[in-house]
């Protein structure tokens, strides 16, 4: 029997990292998991999948030199809100660069949606350059991937807080999002049909729905009342310029994923904002 090939995850105990790497495990790969504490509970986790654990820090050439060795493929995808906009950006020209001086077949970045329309967000359109530089590199073969808003953002403390969701959006306002574990069932098929999705760029969604909805979702499957309370954008601005942009952008323009069409194409049913909030809900999470 022929070799597996080895595919290489970032971000592997992260939210989209993980994702994949679960959707990937026992799909005949070769997987070794990146991350920056080998010895964590998660680490631990993907061990117990088949996933060969490997420390590296995407700051750290020399590491990811060491990690991308006999690499076939890497699924590469950073985190704007750990590293910032700047620190982000070199780190995903970074990775890219020294894949392809491993000779890395197919490379699969995760970038975000709508990355391509000019959005002016800074955090989308560093992650655009980025796109550019693997376009640039020429690997034998690449896909872009470009998942929109996470439903998992909707219960972190940038919007849950007690009994109320906080937003600048308007509770009217319809937003494309995604459940993580969705971004990796996309993920793996970028590597499992690597072939026919060579040089794609596929914004991926699962459903839009309004801030309102949301809440209400949240609620019903915490089995207690959530108020939406929409803040002035002067507010978040104060917090972060980039946020506040990326909320504007959603009140004027928004993500456009196709999503029948993605559906159909890939034979998935998306994770529906109901079901997903339903399955939060029962499992561990932060209080």
């Amino acid at each position: 029997m022929p070799t597996p090939k080895t595919i290489l995850i970032t971000g592997a105990t992260g939210q989209q990292g993980g994702a994949v790497a679960a959707e990937l495990a026992g799909a005949g790969f070769q997987l070794k998991g990146m991350t920056r504490k080998p010895d964590s509970p998660a680490a631990a986790a993907l061990k117990q999948k088949g996933v060969t654990i490997v420390q590296g820090d995407l700051n750290d050439e020399a590491s990811l030199r060491n990690a991308l060795t006999g690499a076939w493929g890497v699924f590469a995808v950073q985190n704007t809100w750990e590293a910032g906009v700047e620190g982000e950006e070199e780190q995903g020209h970074r990775i890219a660069r020294l894949a392809r001086e491993a000779d890395v077949q197919h490379y699969v970045y995760s970038s975000v949606g709508s990355a391509h329309r000019a959005t002016g967000i800074p955090h989308f359109e560093n992650k655009w350059r980025i796109e550019g530089t693997v376009r640039a590199l020429g690997f034998p073969s690449h896909v872009i991937l470009r998942p929109v808003f996470f439903m998992e953002n909707m219960v972190s403390a940038w919007f849950l807080n007690g009994d109320k969701i906080y937003s600048g959006l308007r509770p009217d306002t319809a937003l494309q999002m995604i459940a993580v574990r969705d971004i990796g069932v996309y993920g793996a098929r970028a590597f499992t049909d690597a072939a026919r999705l060579n040089r794609r760029e596929i914004d991926l969604a699962g459903e839009a729905l309004t801030m309102a909805e949301a809440t209400r979702h949240i609620g019903t499957a915490l089995g207690r009342a959530i108020e939406y309370v929409q803040l002035p954008m002067s507010e978040i601005r104060k917090n972060s310029e980039d946020f506040a942009l990326m909320l504007e952008w959603f009140e004027r323009v928004g993500y456009n994923a196709d999503i029948p069409a993605l559906e159909r194409e890939f034979g998935v049913t998306s994770t529906g904002f109901g079901a997903w909030a339903k399955a939060w809900a029962a499992g561990p999470r932060a209080t």
